[in-house]
């Protein structure tokens, strides 16, 4: 087996790595056929839960509303903090559109929100 190709085969891998860390530590050689195993089963889980599982980057508007959340603010509440009104704080955080160059530093700066977040880099 190269691949794990579904979740049967995902979980026996998963029970297998986890018999297997138990018997193997920093002090057992690399050529040790337990270790051999559990790297190969660990990267075949790791590449499978990576495709099947993740959940990926969160977008503008999960940040900005994670944000009001914290604060403790409604969308009319964050229109006020951003200057803009409600009806295009509504916009963004529906993802219709995204914020202006002036209104994203108000972002940046008003909600303590890094500016790599708001440009998606």
């Amino acid at each position: 087996m190269t691949k794990i190709e579904n979740e049967i085969q995902y979980n026996w891998a998963v029970g297998r790595v986890e018999e297997l860390l138990p018997k193997v530590n920093e002090n057992t050689p690399i050529d040790d056929p337990k270790s051999i195993e559990l790297e190969l089963l660990s990267n075949m889980v790791a590449d499978y839960s990576d495709e099947h599982f993740s959940i990926g980057e969160p977008s503008l508007a999960d940040i900005i509303k994670l944000r009001m959340y914290e604060m403790d603010i409604n969308q009319k509440s964050l229109s006020k903090i951003l200057e803009v009104s409600p009806s295009r704080v509504s916009d963004y955080l529906t993802g219709k559109c995204e914020p202006t160059i002036p209104v994203a530093r108000n972002i940046c700066r008003r909600l303590n929100i890094s500016a790599s977040v708001i440009l998606g880099v």
